[in-house]
């Protein structure tokens, strides 16, 4: 029988939260070297990426050789009673971020007031999920932040999603609002998606 959305979310993270750190590093390691490899991010002067959390992979060293290479680099803000998120710039992952929304990390009260950018400027979106098919698809944490930032905040960015190869399957059963990704990349394959 086949697994609803839900259970197999379930099942996949059930099965990311057991890999032990030391192969979440390596993974996250080859993943990140991958990403920070390709055109796309090479060109991009403003980039919106998601800070890990759990067992996602890691973007904290990806985030650190962005601003390195002089990039524009936001990082989200989860606001609750509006269901959206927030894309404040960051200068020093070390400094700037706080636990916040379920814990993760986020830009600090000052940052938020002062330092939002415009998601129409945002080349790259570095997007989390649970679990993504080859073709793109993508099932997030089951609470719409990312498919309605992408769908109306930045539909103009490039989609690009770090992920495990073992939250990869071969087709999912999209609904009408979840937003496909552009690539997919994990520590041995890229999938490129090209949206319609």
């Amino acid at each position: 029988m086949e697994l609803s959305n839900h259970d197999l979310r379930k099942k996949i993270l059930a099965r990311r939260n057991t890999l032990p750190l030391k192969n979440q590093n390596e993974k996250s390691k080859k993943i990140i070297g991958s990403l920070l490899n390709l055109p796309e991010i090479q060109r991009a002067s403003t980039l919106f990426v998601y800070v890990n959390f759990r067992s996602e992979v890691q973007t904290i060293s990806f985030i650190k050789k962005c601003l390195l290479a002089d990039k524009r680099v936001a990082v989200p803000v989860t606001h609750v009673t509006e269901r959206k998120l927030r894309p404040i710039r960051i200068t020093d992952p070390e400094k700037d971020l706080q636990p916040g929304y379920c814990n993760i990390l986020e830009p600090n009260e000052d940052l938020q007031q002062t330092r939002a950018i415009d998601p129409a400027s945002i080349e790259v979106v570095i997007v989390p999920g649970s679990v993504f098919d080859k073709r793109g698809g993508r099932l997030g944490y089951g609470g719409g932040y990312y498919d309605r930032f992408l769908a109306l905040a930045a539909p103009q960015a490039r989609r690009i999603a770090p992920a495990y190869a073992l939250q990869v399957v071969e087709m999912l059963k999209l609904q009408p609002h979840d937003q496909t990704m552009d690539l997919l990349i994990t520590e041995d394959n890229s999938y490129s998606c090209g949206r319609e």
